[in-house]
């Protein structure tokens, strides 16, 4: 494996630190069975359920809204 640092300087912590995630990201992947299926990221920390509801019609009560669901 060949990496090279397209721009910057990086000091040699810097790029041990970045070295040190990528080979541990290559050895997770490496240890998982080869007919695994791919995790799923829990519903909660998909943005676009925040983005799914409509925005609050602006009004006299409206900051109330922002907040409490159905309100």
């Amino acid at each position: 494996m060949t990496i090279k640092v397209v721009r910057g300087n990086p000091t040699p912590e810097e790029l041990a630190a970045a070295l040190a995630v990528v080979r541990a990201r290559a050895a997770a992947a490496a240890a998982l069975p080869s007919g695994a299926p791919p995790t799923v990221p829990d519903a909660w920390s998909d943005p676009s359920r925040i983005a799914a509801r409509l925005v609050p019609q602006p009004g006299p009560a409206s900051w109330s809204r922002t907040y409490w669901p159905g309100g």
